[in-house]
């Protein structure tokens, strides 16, 4: 199962991971160049929690902490 929050629908984004080479300018080199550019996944922070649903029961989720600490959900007791 896939980690996305039931509540923002926050998921795993794609971006990249730059690797660079050289001395800064700043510190007396001729400058800093991009040697290799590698994809990689940024993962929200998802945590699968006991909720209380509207309609009463208790179901097991997975929620953002985000959501979590705005209040967007009831913990079940």
């Amino acid at each position: 199962m896939s980690r996305i929050c039931a509540i923002t629908g926050k998921r795993p984004i794609r971006g990249s991971s730059i690797t660079r080479k050289g001395q800064s300018i700043k510190s007396g080199g001729i400058g800093t160049h991009v040697v290799k550019v590698t994809t990689r996944r940024f993962r929200p922070n998802v945590q699968r929690v006991r909720a209380l649903m509207p309609s009463g029961e208790v179901r097991r989720i997975w929620v953002s902490v985000k959501a979590l600490k705005a209040g967007k959900i009831v913990k079940a007791p």
